[in-house]
């Protein structure tokens, strides 16, 4: 595979089918990139209706080249650009490009035009992109065989950075907001339609780029997780950031990714479960993709959250303050060391705590900035910095003020970011190398995304090995035919054969079973109908609670036989089980998706689950204290610490119960639909299953 996608990286020789001599048409803009940006390889104009297109020999069919292009770029639409795929596969082409649009996005006769290209490419190993792509580009090796207009509004320069999208608008967007910043694209390739190569693909193949250290995804579907996954791998073992949009979170999203490109939907709450899981990590639009760039760059590595603030405005000081916290950054509290260091060089009614207003003073010493910023940095608890400048200009030694920080940044080893919300100001600093953002807030959270992302890095990389779950059985379609739920008896039985703690409970056929259960349990017992065929029991009248006496008891056996007969729903019996005290309901849930394989899902239960809305996803298997770091994200994980002297919950036993729930679904390799535990009773030493519900594929 990665041989073949370097033809589309690196090719030796490049064929443009349609190709124009006007350098502003679709056609013309690949040559013309190629030829002023110094492609070195050899350039094959295909188009019948001319001699030489911009200078060069053009040729009037693929089969009139003296070889077979490594690269073909197809311009032209419809039958001629599938009939232009199948001379690609003929003649021993590597790779191709499909400019035009109308296929998989438009309609079913585009997506049928669709098919016959990807079946000829297969037919020969003909890598695929597009079709509706705007091409690629590695301004590397000068292989731009794309059209994008944004190389004519910014003109290109190399760099560390990798540009990958399905939407050819959105990478020429970042594009463009990183050479705004100063900061050099070594790669921008838009993948279109991903009929056959996608974003994981070429994330793969760049992730390999030893001249690249930074790695910018848009997503619209993702098809291929194990790809990506793989592609994070690399990455990391290299010490490259993926930073992502997944866009589609919404219906409407979706609806138009679909119009879009074609893309399939994935669920939401599982693709961010999957990024988290392999160290990328997810931001919501261009702008906060490119927004970090200045930072990864730099190399720094934060190693905690303790921000100082720096500033000449009180109103700065205490907005920053108030910003950071909800972006989980603490302010530093500055040792009375430092602050007797800060309270030589600053005017006596400067703030020297933390956050630190050098006042006006600024003005008449332009060194403040760099005299106080060296001393914040050296305390121990500072981890982070801003310098917020809200405002500077005549009078003030701006030039100064970067040189400073330009220098600082250099020599601390901590990061730095710049709040100017003048543009000249921004302008200096920039022009000095020093992430620079337009206000107080951009700026945080960029250092907010760098400290977070960097401690995720981390943690995988300390984690131990995944539980291990092996593929017995193959992945199930969504929503096939067959299939059945398994009555909650069997249910429990399953989980309990798993070693999960579930109720003490016993199935009785008869009306003295039930009665001799509830004897022979003690207490009060929840008395339950079963039966596969009625998986939601308490509509139907089929459940009661706390019941301690015999007659109760035979009542209620009595009562919900007859239910279940009137039903005509098979009676596996009724389950007696004993009520189970617990200070937390809480629920464990699993299903197989069709694209990530086994979700877990586990928060708030009860009969409000649904209500509540409080529930974390993973992928599975998981590490328990995967599972810990994802409760503790959730409105409840207050209340399991225990409020107002109540006892703490236990935790570590819930999270042992959903590991164990994610590793069954696992090692059922497809044959578990689903399985849905609720509630978990969590008390303060261990918890109980009371009630579960597992659903079989066919």
């Amino acid at each position: 595979m990665q041989a073949k996608l370097q033809a589309l990286l690196t090719p030796r020789s490049i064929a443009v089918v349609g190709a124009s001599d006007h350098i502003h048409k679709i056609g013309g803009r690949p040559i013309h990139y190629m030829r002023e940006h110094g492609y070195a390889g050899t350039l094959y104009p295909v188009n019948p209706q001319r001699d030489t297109i911009q200078g060069l020999p053009a040729y009037p069919s693929l089969d009139a080249l003296p070889e077979a292009p490594e690269l073909a770029i197809i311009v032209v639409g419809g039958g001629a650009a599938v009939q232009a795929v199948r001379d690609c596969a003929r003649l021993g082409v590597q790779a191709a490009i499909v400019i035009a649009s109308g296929f998989g996005e438009a309609g079913a006769e585009g997506r049928r035009q669709q098919r016959e290209m990807v079946e000829a490419a297969r037919a020969s190993g003909l890598r695929l992109v597009g079709p509706n792509s705007q091409g690629l580009a590695n301004f590397g090796s000068g292989a731009i065989a794309s059209f994008s207009t944004m190389f004519i509004e910014v003109p290109p320069q190399d760099g560390p950075v990798a540009v990958i999208s399905q939407s050819g608008g959105m990478a020429a967007m970042v594009y463009g907001l990183l050479r705004a910043q100063g900061i050099g694209v070594r790669h921008m390739h838009a993948t279109g339609n991903e009929a056959d190569v996608t974003v994981s693909e070429m994330a793969l193949a760049v992730a390999h780029d030893p001249d690249v250290r930074l790695i910018l995804l848009y997503l619209e579907s993702l098809v291929d997780p194990a790809v990506l996954a793989e592609a994070a791998a690399v990455a990391r073992q290299r010490g490259v950031p993926l930073v992502a949009v997944k866009s589609g979170r919404s219906d409407a999203g979706q609806r138009a990714a679909a119009s879009h490109t074609g893309a399939i939907a994935n669920e939401d709450r599982a693709v961010s479960a999957f990024l988290e899981r392999h160290g990328i990590w997810r931001v919501d639009d261009a702008h906060a993709l490119a927004r970090c760039a200045p930072l990864y760059l730099r190399g720094w590595q934060a190693r905690g959250t303790g921000l100082v603030v720096v500033s000449n405005s009180g109103a700065s000081c205490v907005m920053a303050a108030d910003a950071a916290q909800p972006l989980g950054l603490a302010m530093a509290p500055l040792g009375a060391a430092t602050q007797a260091a800060l309270a030589e060089r600053l005017p006596g009614f400067a703030a020297t705590a933390n956050p630190v207003d050098v006042t006006a003073a600024l003005l008449t010493n332009s060194g403040l900035f760099g005299e106080v910023l060296p001393l914040a940095a050296a305390d121990p608890a500072t981890d982070l910095l801003l310098l917020d400048i809200p405002v500077a200009g005549m009078g003030y030694d701006v030039p100064r003020f970067a040189r400073d920080a330009a220098a600082f940044a250099t020599e601390a080893g901590k990061p730095i970011a710049v709040a100017a919300w003048q543009a000249p100001v921004a302008e200096a600093f920039r022009a000095q190398q020093v992430p620079v953002y337009a206000s107080g807030r951009e700026a945080l959270a960029a250092l907010a995304q760098l400290v977070h992302h960097q401690r995720r890095l981390r943690e995988l990389e300390a984690a131990p090995p995944l539980p291990a779950a092996i593929a017995t059985a193959a992945t199930p379609a969504t929503g096939s035919a067959g299939g059945h739920t398994l009555s909650e008896a069997a249910s429990l039985a399953r989980l309990a054969a798993g070693g999960l703690p579930v109720v003490a409970h016993r199935l009785c056929r008869s009306e003295d079973e039930a009665v001799a259960a509830w004897r022979e349990l003690g207490g009060p017992v929840a008395v339950k109908a079963c039966s596969p065929d009625v998986p939601h029991k308490s509509e139907h009248g089929l459940v009661a609670l706390r019941l301690d006496d015999a007659q109760a008891v035979a009542q209620a056996w009595r009562a919900q036989s007859a239910a279940l007969a009137r039903l005509g729903a098979r009676a596996e019996g009724v389950l007696v089980a004993r009520m189970a005290a617990g200070a937390h309901e809480c629920m464990v849930g699993a299903h197989w998706d069709p694209v990530f394989g086994p979700v877990l899902v586990v928060g708030a239960g009860g009969k409000y689950v649904e209500a509540l809305h409080d529930t974390a996803v993973l992928l599975a298997p998981c590490r328990e204290a995967d599972v810990a770091r994802a409760l503790a994200g959730l409105r409840i994980a207050p209340l399991l610490a225990g409020v107002r002297g109540e006892a703490a919950a236990d935790v570590a036993a819930l999270c042992r119960v959903a590991a164990g729930v994610g590793e069954m679904m696992a090692r059922g390799g497809g044959a578990i639909r689903a399985i849905d535990v609720n509630p978990v009773m969590v008390g303060a030493e261990g918890v109980v299953i009371v009630d579960a519900l597992i659903e079989m594929a066919a």
